[in-house]
């Protein structure tokens, strides 16, 4: 029987790469993973600086040395993040220093063809249903939109009361293939919540880019739309 598992964590290890790298004993690891967490709620969810939200942060990915934490975020709009001459990056860099009284390498870093990443998909979603948009209409145009730039597939999920219904209910739409359980497949996972006034919506999204071309560099190098070609063989006498 098929079971519903998280398509990054399937992959993880095996043709992606791990959003948090670095190692900790049993004493620490807690205390490192709860500080990784606040990193990203901090950046994502920026107390004074709202326009963070519009930037389409689609992830965070955090090193950590001896001596430093290294982020990398990835962004569709990094103009709104690193500011005119990078002075709103140095003080990002200030304010997370202060945060968990480490020192901080922050870099940005432009998100590639951020019409097909998930997250950022979800989060487009979630904002327009918290301005009381048909949710059947932003369904529509956000798979529309996702096809024609050049993704295999879509599948959105809306849970919760849709259009302002009495009972919570589950809608589903999608487009092209799906291949959830290939891990050779580039499956882009995004979850994202909207706050209406009737409580809280979630969306999910899963996008298929592509396939991954078989190394572990998180499918840098992954043939759009193609299987990876399996390799002649020869047989000798």
């Amino acid at each position: 029987m098929g079971q519903k598992v998280n398509p990054v964590g399937f992959r993880t290890g095996i043709v992606m790469g791990w959003k948090s790298r670095w190692y900790a004993s049993k004493k620490e690891f807690s205390e490192l993973l709860i500080e990784d967490q606040k990193i990203r709620k901090f950046i994502k969810n920026h107390p004074t600086k709202p326009a963070y939200r519009e930037a389409g942060i689609d992830r965070i990915e955090i090193e950590r040395t001896r001596d430093e934490v290294r982020l990398f975020v990835y962004v569709a709009k990094p103009g709104l993040i690193i500011g005119k001459k990078g002075t709103e990056i140095e003080v990002l860099q200030e304010e997370l220093q202060n945060l968990i009284g480490r020192r901080v390498n922050l870099k940005v870093e432009e998100v590639y063809r951020p019409e097909i990443q998930a997250q950022l998909i979800a989060e487009d979603i979630a904002k327009q249903l918290e301005k009381r948009q048909s949710f059947r209409r932003t369904m529509k145009r956000s798979i529309e939109t996702t096809m024609d730039s050049g993704a295999k597939g879509i599948k959105i999920q809306l849970s919760g009361r849709l259009g302002g219904a009495e009972m919570a209910r589950c809608e589903k739409a999608n487009a092209g293939a799906l291949p959830l359980s290939t891990i050779q497949a580039k499956i882009s996972y995004g979850f994202a919540e909207a706050s209406t006034p009737q409580g809280n919506i979630g969306v999910q999204v899963w996008v298929n880019q592509g396939s991954y071309a078989g190394d572990n560099n998180d499918g840098a190098d992954a043939q759009e739309g193609q299987a990876p070609k399996k390799p002649k063989r020869t047989y000798k006498r």
